[in-house]
């Protein structure tokens, strides 16, 4: 039923390649995310953006199945995710870049590709040819015997990333994946993820890099304290001043404007 679904998708059928009804996640007394109503169009580039402890890697573990939520509904490529054997196909569709990067320390990066695209159920020449684009894609390709436990917090990302691509994903959430990544890595990862998204794929975004998101995405959504305060194009976004100023009147900008230094008053 997935795949009809994905079929529907790209002929226009279905449009949303998210969507969440009243998501609401607890911890303990703490609401993280709170009655989340969220929208996402099939083939956008879509920025998810949020001041720190907002809430967006929370949604994004709920999203794909990391989390359960503690109240509402997820359909992700059209599917219920409540459902177990649908959520189970739907990951088979879609790429993560989660916030913690957990690597295994004892692979060496090939071979944790190779891991990944077995869990993915590719076949091995698919997974040797992707394997060996993507570590020459991230510079990766020259540090062959090196063990992952010694890579560097960028390079564990770069691989993050080529991770998350090589099953050519439907779908692909990435929280904060230019972090720690180097200029050249990450001008190759945009216009990689440009291509994605060109080919019918949606990206599912969240940086505090304000100047990537109004780069790359299409639409954006706010979240502040758990709820969805903001949502609109970047083409309308930039018909009317700036993200960076979208993004101050959503989450209040009163913080900024009270909090300074004694030592720096006039």
């Amino acid at each position: 039923m997935l795949l009809r679904a994905l079929s529907d998708r790209l002929n226009g059928r279905m449009t949303l390649a998210i969507e969440t009804d009243g998501l609401t996640r607890y911890f303990g007394d703490l609401c993280a995310v709170n009655g989340l109503d969220l929208r996402v169009e099939a083939g956008k580039f879509y920025g998810f953006l949020g001041p720190n402890g907002a809430g967006k890697s929370t949604t994004i573990k709920m999203l794909t199945g990391l989390l359960a939520p503690t109240s509402g509904a997820i359909r992700i490529l059209g599917q219920d995710t409540a459902d177990a054997d649908k959520a189970r196909e739907v990951k088979r569709h879609i790429g993560v870049v989660p916030e913690e990067l957990a690597l295994f320390d004892n692979l060496t990066a090939y071979e944790y590709l190779t891991f990944v695209g077995n869990m993915y159920r590719l076949s091995k020449a698919t997974i040797e040819d992707r394997s060996r684009e993507l570590l020459a894609m991230m510079n990766l390709d020259k540090e062959q015997k090196k063990l992952t436990l010694e890579y560097s917090h960028g390079m564990k990302k770069k691989l993050t990333l080529a991770a998350a691509l090589i099953p050519n994903p439907d779908l692909l959430f990435l929280d904060e994946p230019f972090e720690g990544v180097d200029a050249v890595s990450s001008r190759v990862l945009r216009e990689t993820l440009k291509r994605c998204v060109k080919r019918g794929a949606t990206v599912f975004l969240t940086s505090h890099v304000l100047e990537i998101v109004e780069r790359l995405c299409t639409d954006v959504g706010i979240i502040a304290e758990g709820k969805l305060v903001y949502q609109d194009t970047m083409e309308q976004i930039s018909r009317s001043g700036s993200l960076e100023e979208r993004f101050l009147e959503a989450v209040g900008s009163d913080h900024i404007e009270r909090q300074t230094l004694s030592w720096l008053e006039d």
